[in-house]
């Protein structure tokens, strides 16, 4: 990719610069990407003072693990096909304090990736607010790109969705009607395809369906059991196979029915037993195999010798 802007991918349907959508649609080969949650600049200080709603006024430390974790991707062989963001790219929220700060400290530390592993952004709580309102929507599509979208990558069609509109609509129905106008089609349109037809077929939003099983009751770190089932029901019959999230500041999620549910913890804070780190990724004719691995992990050592073999095959 000639320009570092190519890394900011912002259209409701997107192909890798330098590459044609015909050449992305055919299968190829074992591919690996990241998949990575929750840089969040601002949480770990608000956190650790126990005021998440003001106390977000310093992120050096989110600033430098989101470093790390550009470090240690770039290292990697193969290369990454791509990067994707899972949400919650900063603490603070739409029209609040720092939030302009965060959003330019976050660009700059991402400005080290490799030019050949895009970043693919996608929106969470705090980069919509709770409740999105038009306003909010368009000024994150301004700052980072459209807050749903598709692309293709080696024969796997990849779905970017905007998880706060099935979380709460309530300020911006028409927002959340075009997104299940345009999600309803692309899942029409890929059972439907004959050839070529995806290899596999993979979603990416911030708020897990479930954390654990499809059963749970609602909290604030899933999408409500209506929403989940209906998305669930959906995502299966359209063959779907991994919805990939992050949220929970967590590692978690299981397999239903053939649908791995993946949470991955964060970039930044934690809020369970996990280490800072990323998930590893390897797309194969048969199978999406995931891996969690702590940034100090990634960084000295790369992916594992067995995911390496996938990637030979």
């Amino acid at each position: 990719m000639a320009e570092k802007e190519d890394l900011f991918l912002r259209a409701k349907h997107r192909t890798f610069s330098g590459l044609t959508e015909d050449a992305e649609r055919n299968w190829t080969g074992p591919f690996c990407f990241i998949q990575a949650a929750d840089p969040q600049l601002g949480l770990m200080k608000s956190w650790r003072v126990g005021d998440c709603d003001n106390g977000g006024d310093e992120w050096t430390e989110e600033v430098e693990l989101t470093k790390q974790t550009v470090e240690a991707v770039n290292r990697l062989r193969p290369r990454p096909r791509f990067m994707v963001l899972c949400g919650d790219l900063v603490h603070a929220m739409p029209g609040t304090q720092f939030r302009e700060d965060q959003e330019r400290d976050l660009r700059d530390a991402l400005k080290g990736a490799d030019p050949s592993i895009p970043l693919v952004f996608v929106s969470g709580n705090h980069d919509l607010g709770n409740t999105p309102t038009p306003s909010t929507v368009e000024k994150y599509c301004t700052a980072w790109g459209d807050d749903y979208f598709s692309f293709w990558v080696g024969g796997v069609l990849c779905l970017v969705l905007n998880s706060q509109l099935f979380f709460d609509a309530s300020a911006c129905p028409q927002l959340k009607e075009a997104q299940e106008t345009w999600l309803e089609a692309q899942l029409s349109r890929a059972s439907s395809m004959t050839e070529p037809k995806p290899k596999h077929i993979l979603v990416f939003q911030h708020i897990p369906l479930y954390l654990k099983n499809p059963d749970e009751d609602d909290n604030y770190f899933n999408l409500q059991t209506d929403v989940r089932q209906r998305l669930m029901d959906r995502f299966k019959r359209a063959g779907v196979k991994a919805v990939f999230t992050g949220h929970y500041h967590q590692n978690a999620g299981g397999c239903h029915d053939g649908l791995d549910m993946v949470v991955t913890s964060a970039i930044g804070c934690q809020l369970g037993k996990d280490t800072h780190g990323v998930r590893v990724v390897v797309v194969t004719a048969d199978s999406v195999v995931h891996r969690y691995y702590s940034l100090e992990q990634l960084g000295a050592r790369g992916m594992d010798q067995d995911l390496r073999e996938l990637l030979k095959a």
